[in-house]
């Protein structure tokens, strides 16, 4: 199992360890290389423009953070085109389509960035330039892996003219068009072939050499070689980037095996459906299958003891039994009784978040939907929806309420800081107390929640102003209560603060608990949020370029549930890549 996940500075602890592996794989790779080239690596990330180009380092690895594999993509705005410099394997792994995986992510990446296309270098495939049978049929190899894609040699100039006379496989200049089928203009071409050679080889290619390589482009088109070794190509080549620019979404489809039946429990199967029904009409999610994660994840966050409770109890109840907690252990809470149901209250903060036969297996399921959308934002650094009920973000590290048994959220948080900061965003009408609880005493996730004032509104007893974080967390949660009646433009106002203080905390990734029962006629908030307000302020969140992660939480008005979902996300959409 691997992933392919871009890597853009070596910031983190994950991220530095991931660079370091690159740099010693590709020293090992590549013995006769310049072994300091490789050593820059760290510095092409943090200072780009000392280079002249923008590096993209994409990194094949597994949960652990094992490096399998990279790819180096060079990105030359000025002159808008890609240069692929590296795409190498860790020697001994076998075959695991690794290779074929990074080349594909770097023409998703060069298709987003809008280049006139990616070039590269290739060893020949010509026994008059390259005289070793072996690395020959290496070269074959590798020439005919490429023109799968319908990525070619340029033919007819001295690109592949070795800088020493008595040198010999000097590289073919290989380019791939990303699918599309203009002719590629010699005047537009000649700058990019110098850009190559001065900023990538201008150490070794002297400046006569340089010219006479340049110069030996004519013509009005660049010509590509005719294909030698694979007659059909590879699938519709604009599939790849429809992808990344739409929305991630991970679906709880088993979500509607917890469905608590007591007349008045608002949190029911119809809302994911209602949610479902009004997406079908768009293109703008791209659906991911649910991965399985263990529960090492979820205990990183959650106690182990509320976590075996919530197993044990759930899988010894009936199929038509309801267990709700009703006595609470104020005085002597390191007490727990024998009797399992008994300890509901203690595991509780409410009397109206029942256990059912279910509950267990629909919340670790909403875990493992929110992680997989979690991997897809470390993969594409765009943006991801996790669609699942139960919600989450009452759950604290050792109790559950709310509707809430794991705060799912607040585990993918955790797993995105492991990669860099993060900042929490909860925009439901209720206080998302559990990841403030979870995260009050870290610095490296910053956690804001904008919601009814706790004197009207559940969990009542968290979510005043001076709640501000402990220890090394302090200055790491901000919590913005508002009146019970507000205007949209009070609440966009509020927004626009917490927005400022995300920018200010500089975080790579975000992670929103997306509440719709902030909106007009919702049975558990007093506000009157219209879809266009949700719109409006899904946009001012996307504005922030940072990529996000959206999981969905409460909101329990099914007649305007789904549009203000799809406005909501649709405006996030609309301003993260305009």
């Amino acid at each position: 199992m691997f992933r392919i996940r871009p890597v853009i500075d070596n910031l983190s602890l994950m991220d530095s360890s991931a660079v370091n592996q690159v740099v010693v794989m590709l020293k090992d790779l590549f013995p006769l290389a310049n072994p300091e080239k490789f050593s820059e690596i760290p510095m092409l990330l943090n200072d780009p423009l000392k280079y002249r180009f923008q590096i993209r380092l994409f990194v094949a690895d597994d949960f652990k953070g094992d490096v399998k594999g990279c790819a180096i993509l060079y990105y030359a705005p000025d002159l808008s085109f890609c240069f692929l410099d590296y795409i190498a394997t860790c020697r001994g792994i076998g075959s695991q389509g690794i290779g074929g995986a990074l080349y594909q992510r770097v023409r998703e990446e060069a298709l987003q960035l809008n280049v006139i296309g990616v070039f590269f270098e290739c060893l020949p495939d010509d026994p008059a330039l390259c005289p070793d049978a072996q690395l020959l049929e290496e070269n074959k190899s590798r020439l005919k892996f490429y023109e799968r894609y319908n990525a070619r040699p340029i033919a007819g100039t001295l690109y592949e003219t070795p800088v020493v006379a008595d040198d010999t496989c000097a590289p073919y200049l290989v380019f791939d068009a990303l699918g599309s089928k203009e002719p590629l203009s010699t005047e537009i071409v000649k700058p990019i072939v110098r850009a190559i050679l001065e900023r990538k080889y201008g150490d070794y290619c002297p400046p006569d050499y340089i010219d006479r390589v340049v110069n030996s482009f004519e013509g009005n088109s660049v010509v590509l070689r005719k294909p030698m070794y694979v007659k059909s190509k590879v699938q519709n080549e604009h599939v790849a980037v429809v992808k990344l620019q739409r929305i991630g979404m991970v679906v709880n489809h088993e979500h509607s095996i917890h469905h608590v039946k007591a007349r008045g429990y608002v949190e029911a199967p119809v809302r994911i459906d209602t949610i479902l029904k009004e997406f079908s009409k768009t293109t703008l999610f791209h659906t991911l299958p649910v991965k399985g994660f263990p529960d090492s994840y979820l205990l990183e966050v959650h106690s182990k003891s509320l976590v075996a409770y919530l197993k044990k109890v759930c899988s010894g109840l009936d199929s038509n039994q309801s267990v709700y907690p009703y006595v609470f252990p104020i005085r002597n809470a390191k007490r727990l009784p024998n009797d399992l149901l008994v300890s509901a209250g203690y595991y509780c903060i409410d009397t109206f978040t029942p256990l059912s036969q279910n509950s267990y297996k629909a919340a670790r399921l909403a875990v493992d939907c929110t992680l997989t959308a979690a991997e897809w934002l470390l993969e594409t650094r765009s943006l991801a929806y996790a669609l699942v009920r139960p919600p989450g973000h009452h759950a604290e590290t050792n109790v559950f309420g709310g509707f809430c048994y794991f705060n799912s959220a607040a585990v993918a948080a955790n797993l995105l800081s492991k990669y860099g900061r993060v900042a929490m965003l909860d925009i439901d009408y209720h206080h998302g107390n559990g990841q403030q609880e979870i995260f009050y005493s870290r610095n490296d996730v910053l956690t804001i929640s904008l919601h009814a004032e706790p004197a009207v509104a559940y969990p009542f007893f968290s979510g005043y102003r001076d709640e501000q974080g402990n220890g090394a967390g302090v200055g790491c949660n901000f919590n913005i209560p508002l009146p019970e009646k507000v205007t949209a433009m009070d609440y966009t106002a509020a927004l626009e603060k917490a927005l400022a203080s995300i920018k200010k905390f500089n975080p790579k990734f975000l992670v929103v608990c997306l509440g719709l029962d902030t909106a007009k006629g919702d049975p558990t908030g007093s506000w009157n949020l219209t879809p266009a307000d949700f719109s409006r302020n899904g946009r001012f969140i996307g504005k922030l370029k940072i990529p996000t992660l959206v999981v969905q939480e409460g909101g329990y008005r099914t007649k305007s549930l789904g549009a203000n979902a799809l406005k909501f996300l649709s405006g996030m959409w609309e301003g993260f890549w305009n």
